[in-house]
């Protein structure tokens, strides 16, 4: 790598690499993941002044979250740049841990404000409206005509970005993937695997065994070679069973029976198609603290896992409390220093678990009564997510709802909330993000679903919805019955 010191003679630095591919980074990419400069292996990374300067105004922003994140990324390239010289931080600062089995990669700086139109590199104007924009795509074609045997790929999630960087003759314009665990939405876990016909017959070899009272069947891997713990398979015919363990040889399933299934009942509901009544055992399997639950609106995510809070508290006397939360426009931030306690000021956002109260006991004699009664007896409590940073909730039943417009870094924050003898549920819908910065395959839900499926003590079911029946004019609610 050549050693640059083009600042004091007013040039335009020169990185030279060999062998390894040349990344610049747009502002919105950090702000997305702070720490995606060491994301990209032994490759060479560059940021741009203007990326700088963009970090240093949206720092003090009102918007907490992303000023959070500008702060972090700002951090991040401080811990890697800060003891190096000017010329070593234009050339390239080795960053610790891009690759522990390999060469690092590097870090520079580069002063895009020294390029000028030399009429031999395709240049953007940089004083209109997307000055911003169009510097940072400067720096990506000025690198590409210095290194044509290298690969320079500018990154940004700014589609429109990409289009005008493409269309001004770079070669390389790539979205941010490092974050995504799935390259497609349609892969996401579902929770169940079916299988075509009849599952017995696609068996060459079972052993059954007895495990701690329970009867157990012990297939190859290879029968199965998608599975994993906590999931479903079920087919065309009545077989129905759950993975209860694997390991690298076998898979050891329990052989269940959709009728026993169905007939469940938690606070007097009952499933009405398969998903609903398997979300249910998960929710009622002692070995599982995790369930996710995701699906379409209106399948019934938040009245199931209200109702088996209530069955679990006030019948089988499981959790001494209830605690519902969900996320706010204002994502997880202040709700207010008007007078009233944090109930009443959650309250608007937490109208949907009123709804479903009112549901389950819509038909009493004294609905109200009954609600306020279930209300005190089961110590349902609604929190702020904000306010859940650095709590622990022991022997509790938590709920989260409308999950989809968390980050990863939210989830996992509130995840880490769950104490000793307690159970969380997640909900979520991707099809309703209201986060302008999140998408459904960078969504913390997504991220939160594929990444707890080889755990054996995490639970997910994707619910679908029940299509309404015209002839009794059946509400989306009435996916359940109620006994």
């Amino acid at each position: 790598m050549e050693a640059i010191n083009a600042a004091c003679q007013n040039e335009t630095p020169v990185v030279a690499l060999s062998g390894r591919k040349t990344y610049v980074l747009d502002t919105n990419v950090l702000l997305h993941d702070p720490t995606a400069v060491a994301a990209f292996m032994e490759h060479h990374v560059v940021i741009p002044m203007t990326v700088l300067e963009e970090l240093d105004h949206i720092k003090d922003r009102r918007d907490k979250t992303v000023s959070r994140e500008a702060r972090i990324a700002i951090q991040m390239i401080e811990k890697v740049v800060g003891g190096a010289s000017p010329g070593a931080t234009q050339a390239g600062v080795e960053i610790p841990g891009s690759n522990f089995n390999g060469p690092l990669g590097t870090l520079a700086i580069y002063p895009d404000q020294l390029i000028q139109e030399d009429g031999v590199v395709p240049f953007l104007n940089a004083t209109q409206d997307q000055a911003n924009d169009n510097r940072i795509i400067n720096v990506a074609l000025k690198l590409q005509s210095e290194q044509p045997d290298s690969l320079v790929c500018l990154v940004t999630k700014d589609i429109n970005m990409r289009i005008k960087a493409k269309g001004s003759g770079l070669n390389h314009v790539e979205d941010y993937r490092h974050d995504r665990v799935l390259d497609d939405i349609d892969l996401l876990t579902t929770g169940y695997e079916h299988v075509s016909g009849d599952f017995w017959s696609t068996i060459a070899e079972v052993d059954t065994i007895r495990e701690d009272g329970v009867t157990l069947h012990r297939l190859a891997r290879a029968a199965l070679p998608n599975a994993y713990p906590c999931q479903f398979v079920y087919d065309d015919e009545k077989f129905l069973a759950y993975v209860v363990k694997m390991d690298e040889e076998f898979i050891y399933l329990r052989v269940d029976s959709r009728d026993n299934l169905m007939n469940q009942r938690f606070w007097g509901l009952a499933p009405r198609n398969l998903e609903q009544a398997m979300a249910m055992r998960l929710l009622e399997d002692g070995d599982i603290d995790m369930t996710v639950l995701t699906g379409p609106a209106g399948s019934g995510k938040t009245l199931l896992a209200l109702a088996y809070g209530l069955h679990a508290i006030l019948e089988k006397r499981k959790f001494s409390k209830l605690i519902l939360a969900r996320s706010t426009p204002p994502i997880a931030e202040e709700i207010g220093f008007l007078p009233g306690t944090e109930e009443e000021k959650m309250a608007p956002w937490l109208a949907a678990f009123e709804d479903n109260l009112e549901i389950l006991h819509g038909t009493d004699e004294c609905a109200n009564g009954s609600i306020d009664y279930v209300k005190e007896r089961a110590n349902i409590q609604f929190k702020s997510l904000n306010f859940m940073r650095g709590r622990s909730f022991n022997n509790a039943y938590i709920i989260i709802d409308e999950a989809q417009g968390l980050t990863q870094f939210q989830l996992k924050s509130i995840i880490s909330r769950v104490g000793a003898d307690s159970q969380i549920v997640v909900l979520g819908n991707l099809a309703q993000i209201d986060n302008k910065y999140i998408s459904p395959l960078t969504s913390g839900l997504t991220y939160l679903v594929e990444r707890v499926k080889s755990y054996p003590h995490a639970g997910t079911m994707f619910i679908n919805g029940i299509l309404e029946d015209v002839a009794t004019n059946s509400t989306p609610y009435d996916s359940f019955l109620l006994s």
